[in-house]
């Protein structure tokens, strides 16, 4: 197996590789167009083709051309806005050679936000760095995230890897156990609190585009 982190040093941003080498096929987590020469390089080096472009969450409205530029790399596009479209649903697998990923609708950040599950790791975009999306300063739906968290994310054993589409105090990657017991904005908190929280984050400027 082949795990590659590429992180994009202007926005903060993550995008993950994996690849079935035996069976030189890949799945991109979360890739940016802007990226597109180096994921292009990456996939010929290792001679991979690529089975699926998987997307956490996407901001296409401040990024109209985004989705298009990202079709150029040939592979099904799999975001949540598009799940029905594509005859999937909740807990549909992906294959990629002889590995799987799993697909997990987890509302929030954005109101069709998916995570991917593979192996013992969970992709799960930005659902836990809440304000460091460069697109998006705060969670779309607080009350959906809550559930997300606590009803899919906090539900995984412990030990399960949990990988951020954002960086945050320059970290790409933690645990169910670490994140339930000291996330700033959910350990130790109820519902209510969690809410009122959200609804006091101050306001940030954001950049028309990063791109």
């Amino acid at each position: 197996m082949y795990f590659r982190i590429l992180s994009n040093e202007a926005s903060g941003e993550l995008t993950y590789l994996l690849a079935d080498q035996d069976a030189r096929k890949a799945v991109l987590i979360d890739p940016h167009s802007c990226d597109l020469p180096v994921l292009s390089a990456l996939l010929a080096e290792g001679d991979l083709r690529l089975c699926w472009v998987l997307r956490t969450h996407q901001h296409d409205a401040l990024l109209p051309s985004e989705s298009v530029r990202l079709a150029t790399l040939g592979a099904p596009l799999i975001q949540g806005d598009a799940l029905t479209a594509l005859g999937l649903t909740d807990g549909a697998v992906l294959p990629f050679g002889d590995e799987l990923v799993r697909v997990l609708c987890t509302p929030g950040h954005t109101p069709s936000c998916l995570s991917f599950g593979w192996r013992d790791r969970l992709f799960c975009g930005g659902l836990l760095a809440l304000t460091a999306c460069p697109h998006q300063p705060h969670p779309a739906e607080p009350e959906a995230l809550w559930d997300s968290m606590n009803q899919r994310i906090f539900s995984l054993p412990d030990e399960t890897l949990l990988f951020a589409s954002h960086e945050q105090h320059a970290r790409a990657v933690s645990t169910v156990l670490e994140q339930r017991r000291w996330h700033p904005y959910f350990a130790g908190l109820t519902r209510d609190e969690f809410l009122a929280q959200m609804a006091a984050l101050p306001e940030k400027k954001l950049p028309v585009s990063i791109y």
